[in-house]
């Protein structure tokens, strides 16, 4: 337990800072009475989207879910895996007002921009209800998850970047603890053990570069954006981040195409045996291990991210579900969005999906831990420990765009990361004074 509250303790911290600070809006909230579905025996199917699960989590969590509610039917839409994509659909969808999706997938970074837009239904009168307590989840999940005092969503899990590494390459003693020993481990073990390459990760222009770019910067010692709102990120901190991230994407560990790379190609090759290093999020550690698709089950080892001057950083993130305003049936979509987010769905999750809970006592939870060993080990703590927060900024979106673009153009070295770092200094100050 002692662990645990150290690990709630700086989860809460981190994610509390990663709340987007949206300005107030007038819109309306929007009803929550509207027809349910008439006689209570009347079967009523929901719209469930998310970005594509390679895991099992999502299909075992609605077939129970179906199992318990035998009235109710989900249907699954599945979104972009690019986390950008999937917010742009959903902006276009419910900015028209659409009814079609009924419940949502939210990243952590989304419910403030889109409760503010008028995207989303209040949750608060339904938890009242059903007795749900705020209290039973990390509270900084819970505090992102919130805007203008009410709750527009609730935590489904909790990410942060990690190492994962072939246990039959790499010995735990010689596990990489700076990203030049991971340079010196990838090349050591590329060609071994069936690999093609060394180290894998997420280098497509989108949000997971983000979230690479954050924890190179961090971890030696940079910010993009202060505690206070400034921008800091034309300093030789972030400057020595941003150069240490382009060495390695132009470096011959990593595959010639790895930015084009996301999540599912990261973990695809990983587990399909060609890499002996990967950073990725903890559904990893479960997808490795899923004798279904895996190659190397039994073989994966984690550890914190490799440390630069100033340690190791690892991006802080999640996933939480929402209610579009606009549903036809509320009742259901909340049923479906309690028992998901609740400790049934998040069990589930866990167990197949290798997704960290956002409920505490889920970590007491034996089977939880059977099927997520590395939940109890030193390596996962430490990896945690190490969060940092993505940029807080009210129009987050915008922000990441130009981190997006700037850092894609130093990987590609169409500009330094001298100039990469005056250039998001520039147009992220321009953005956070309009």
């Amino acid at each position: 337990m002692k662990k645990l509250k150290k690990i709630s303790k700086v989860i809460s911290t981190s994610l509390a800072l990663s709340l987007v600070l949206a300005a107030c809006s007038d819109k309306e909230e929007g009803s929550s009475s509207k027809n349910t579905g008439g006689d209570k025996d009347e079967k009523v199917t929901i719209v469930y989207a998310r970005g594509k699960d390679d895991t099992q989590g999502t299909t075992a969590m609605v077939e129970a879910f179906e199992k318990k509610y035998p009235n109710i039917d989900v249907k699954f839409k599945e979104m972009p895996a690019d986390t950008g994509k999937q917010h742009d659909a959903y902006v276009t969808a419910f900015n028209a007002n659409s009814d079609e999706i009924d419940v949502i997938d939210l990243d952590v970074i989304w419910p403030a921009e889109f409760a503010q837009a008028g995207f989303l239904m209040p949750l608060d009168r339904f938890m009242e209800k059903d007795g749900v307590n705020p209290e039973d989840y990390n509270q900084g999940a819970i505090s992102a998850s919130k805007f203008k005092g009410k709750q527009w969503a609730l935590p489904k899990f909790i990410d942060a970047g990690m190492l994962f590494y072939r246990t039959d390459l790499v010995d735990e003693g010689s596990v990489p603890k700076t990203w030049d020993e991971l340079l010196a481990k990838a090349k050591e073990t590329k060609g071994q053990g069936g690999t093609q390459f060394g180290y894998l990760m997420q280098a497509k222009q989108y949000e997971g570069l983000v979230c690479n770019a954050v924890e190179f910067i961090a971890s030696y010692g940079g910010q993009i954006i202060d505690e206070n709102g400034e921008v800091k990120v034309d300093s030789p901190e972030a400057i020595k981040g941003i150069s240490k991230l382009v060495e390695v994407v132009n470096s011959d560990v990593v595959p010639q195409n790895i930015t084009t790379f996301a999540e599912p190609e990261s973990h695809t090759a990983f587990i399909n045996g060609q890499a002996g290093l990967i950073r990725n999020w903890p559904y990893q550690f479960a997808l490795a291990n899923d004798e279904k698709q895996s190659k190397i089950v039994g073989k994966v080892g984690v550890a914190p991210l490799p440390a630069g001057d100033k340690g190791s950083a690892a991006a802080l993130g999640g996933w939480m579900a929402g209610i579009n305003k606009n549903t036809k049936h509320p009742e259901e979509a909340w049923k479906f969005l309690s028992f998901m987010a609740g400790k049934e769905g998040q069990k589930i999750d866990a167990i197949k999906g290798g997704h960290a809970p956002t409920i505490l006592s889920l970590y007491e939870d034996q089977e939880i831990l059977d099927a997520n060993p590395y939940y109890k080990d030193e390596g996962f703590v430490k990896a945690l420990e190490a969060a940092v927060s993505r940029p807080v900024a009210p129009n987050y979106p915008e922000i990441s765009d130009i981190i997006q673009v700037q850092i894609s153009q130093a990987v590609a070295k169409k500009i330094t990361p001298e100039q990469a770092a005056k250039n998001m200094q520039k147009e992220i100050s321009e953005k956070l004074v309009k």
